[in-house]
């Protein structure tokens, strides 16, 4: 990569995560009504998967890194541990980067944002059957709850599930004005 292109990629980076930021301020909070600890309906993951897209895995593991990292300590980051804070925050956001894997695709958007957002659950599901399950309650969503296994799968799917249909929707609606930039056309 040419030094101006690795300059334009960092800059890029940038301005996805500082938007993203932006927006983290814009959210529907859905953890605690649901009597956990957080989780919101947002769109910070759009500049990450557009990001990611654009400029593959690596960066966007990187954006989402950042982000993530950022997220916890400027958008009041609520974390039991400071291994919760790694997994929900830092590691949860780098993953949604893997939608980096649908680099060079001109309708990479779409499915960009189901694989970000299957990877984001997945660091939030591991996070809750190990450091979230010791605040498991007896009772949750009308059932008993028995194991943190299912109590993860129910409590970050109420937020998941809301944000993965948003970050694809939107991504669908973003897919034909972004084609050129997304693949890197916009220059000609």
């Amino acid at each position: 990569m040419k030094q101006h292109d690795k300059l334009l990629t960092i800059c890029e980076g940038a301005i996805c995560v500082a938007v993203a930021l932006a927006l983290s301020y814009i959210k529907i909070p859905m953890g605690v009504a649901f009597g956990g600890f957080g989780g919101s309906i947002d769109l910070v993951m759009i500049p990450i998967i557009i990001y990611a897209v654009r400029r593959g895995l690596s960066w966007g593991i990187g954006a989402g890194l950042v982000f993530g990292t950022l997220k916890y300590f400027l958008a009041g980051g609520v974390a039991a541990s400071w291994q919760s804070m790694l997994l929900d925050y830092s590691l949860a956001y780098a993953a949604v980067g893997f939608a980096g894997l649908f680099k060079n695709r001109p309708r990479g958007l779409v499915p960009g944002a189901i694989c970000g957002c299957i990877a984001r659950f997945i660091i939030h599901y591991i996070s809750g059957v190990t450091i979230y399950a010791q605040y498991m309650p007896e009772e949750f969503m009308g059932m008993n709850m028995t194991a943190s296994a299912v109590y993860s799968l129910l409590y970050n799917g109420t937020y998941m599930l809301p944000n993965t249909v948003l970050a694809v929707v939107v991504c669908a609606i973003l897919t034909r004005p972004l084609r050129k930039f997304i693949m890197n056309e916009e220059k000609g």
